[in-house]
């Protein structure tokens, strides 16, 4: 791969008519070009559909990585499969348009900035990101008193774990046991997830209550205990670039168009991964 780039976008939310046409005006730069897509494609069966088979036809390989609005079971979608079910048939549908996903072997990107694997993660959240000493109860109920509260409660189902928070416990584990196998000093790991591995990223965000819905305590030292060249992330709607312990964590979210439309707001699309461009725009 000689002139490919690793590139990475997010939060798509293609229901949008403004979104559908920056996802129709996304091309390679190179035949060799590799795309990750953090999650947040879209609600419902169809557009999932179209846009990922859409980036496969462009892209020389495309990585998914599920966010919660794939995961929604909306009433008017044609599929209403739920929860792991649901989870599942996506990732039977992604092999056969050729999109790479958490449950696939993790590929090895050779291009420049390499070798490094890419392995995408589907961990959800546990609701231990919680604003203020309180519990998981009080959290929630400050949350509905104040209005701030995440649609899955409504349409993400954990079908057939107890609730959310066991089913990211689950695939934290699962996750977590293949990370440690295929660690490597020499092939270090590029982690993308919907959500941020660790809790700084959600300390700027206008509504702290939301936070519960963006991660997991779980994942607090993963960038630091496994070999890693970067983090993707998006579910936030904050593009930017920040760095911890070493690590780059990159938000490549592109958001609703009521968010990129703001003055000031950062350009939407593209964001390069490897090679490591340089110093970035921040937030």
């Amino acid at each position: 791969m000689p002139d490919g780039k690793l590139w990475a976008i997010s939060d798509l939310h293609i229901a949008y008519a403004e979104n559908r046409t920056i996802v129709e005006g996304l091309h390679p730069a190179s035949g060799d070009d590799w795309l990750i897509v953090a999650g947040d494609v879209a609600e419902r069966s169809r557009d999932i559909a179209w846009a990922l088979r859409l980036l496969a036809s462009r892209f020389a390989r495309v990585i998914w990585a599920p966010g919660n609005h794939e995961l929604w079971t909306p009433k008017d979608d044609p599929l209403q499969l739920r929860g792991e079910a649901r989870y599942r048939h996506l990732v039977e549908q992604c092999r056969t348009w050729g999109v790479l996903t958490p449950e696939d072997p993790y590929p090895v990107w050779e291009g420049a900035g390499g070798p490094a694997r890419i392995a995408p993660l589907f961990l959800l959240y546990d609701y231990t990101w919680r604003h203020g000493d309180v519990t998981q109860e009080e959290a929630l109920a400050h949350a509905y008193d104040t209005g701030v509260v995440c649609s899955d409660e409504f349409l993400l189902h954990p079908d057939p774990y107890p609730s959310r928070e066991a089913w990211c416990r689950a695939r934290v584990a699962a996750t977590e046991e293949r990370l440690r196998a295929c660690d490597d000093a020499d092939v270090p790991l590029v982690l993308v997830n919907h959500y941020p591995l660790v809790r700084e990223p959600t300390r700027i965000l206008h509504y702290p209550q939301f936070a519960q819905w963006c991660g997991t305590e779980l994942t607090a030292d993963w960038h630091r205990r496994f070999h890693s060249a970067a983090m993707v992330y998006g579910h936030l709607h904050i593009p930017r670039s920040t760095v911890y312990d070493g690590v780059p964590f990159e938000e490549v979210s592109v958001g609703y168009p009521r968010e990129w439309k703001r003055p000031r707001h950062p350009r939407v699309g593209l964001r390069q991964i490897l090679p490591a461009p340089g110093p970035r725009a921040r937030w």
